[in-house]
């Protein structure tokens, strides 16, 4: 009886965590606003076949923040081929290198990011207007040690993105509008969404970012345009901190408004 009270209480201890785990100990929202400028440049080489290779690089600055009100805010480093089999089909996949302003720049683990990623774009034109829907698959990997049970390791999303443009008649401007939807899709379990924050319900990934845009393309001659544009981002995300003794989970629920304004260089041969 001994023995079995002593493996009964053992069982309890490992098992405790796990239990108070799924216990909120707070909820607690905060809220990020932005405004930024942003500028960037796109070289894109056209091989035979529809094939394209594409190299970029966009910087942003925060002309505004109110929770770190720094200058410097993100760099994008992006390499991307593009193959076209058909006028109305394109698929894609590429390599992006990610430079976070906002982070310790004494341990590069902080500040750098790696991201790949897989896209499927269908689009269909009627006289002047084109109509285009983007699915695209996207992992974005730290090289920092984060407790896996709070956040991935490696975070896959899906991004969702409509968009329409219009080619006006004696000019070469291209007005377009579009809306995108980032999904999480393998959030860890602690980080998933419940219903009215009862984990006793089941969990489920969450639509993280929601963002629209709305801007004008200049085409200046034949291989060379600029593209001016306003974006607003909305985003929503679920920091995860679990208390080692008690096991319990802080949960804070982080909202951002990023209103956006930038031009663009594209070149393309």
């Amino acid at each position: 009886m001994k023995r079995l009270n002593i493996i009964i209480s053992s069982l309890f201890l490992c098992l405790s965590p796990c239990v108070f785990a799924f216990d909120y100990a707070s909820t607690v929202s905060s809220a990020e606003h932005s405004a930024q400028l942003r500028t960037g440049a796109d070289f894109t080489k056209n091989f035979r076949h529809g094939v394209k290779l594409r190299i970029g690089e966009d910087l942003r600055f925060d002309l505004y923040n109110s929770a770190s009100g720094v200058a410097f805010s993100k760099s994008y480093t992006s390499l991307a081929l593009s193959y076209a089999p058909i006028k109305y089909f394109k698929i894609d996949g590429g390599y992006t290198l990610k430079i976070l302003g906002t982070k310790d720049w004494s341990d590069y683990n902080e500040w750098l990011r790696h991201r790949v990623f897989f896209s499927v774009t269908g689009s269909y034109k009627v006289n002047r207007v084109k109509l285009s829907v983007r699915e695209r698959v996207m992992c974005e990997m730290r090289t920092d040690s984060v407790n896996p049970l709070e956040k991935a390791q490696n975070a896959w999303m899906l991004r969702s993105k409509l968009m329409v443009e219009y080619s006006c008649l004696s000019k070469p401007l291209k007005p377009y509008i579009w809306v995108e939807l980032v999904n999480t899709l393998n959030a860890p379990e602690y980080q998933q969404k419940y219903k009215n924050n009862d984990p006793t319900n089941n969990g489920h990934q969450y639509i993280r970012r929601v963002r629209t845009a709305v801007g004008l393309t200049w085409k200046i001659d034949k291989r060379n345009a600029l593209d001016f544009y306003y974006r607003f981002n909305y985003g929503y995300d679920r920091d995860i901190n679990i208390r080692k003794k008690s096991g319990k989970i802080e949960l804070t629920e982080e909202k951002s408004f990023q209103h956006a304004i930038g031009v663009a260089y594209n070149l393309g041969w």
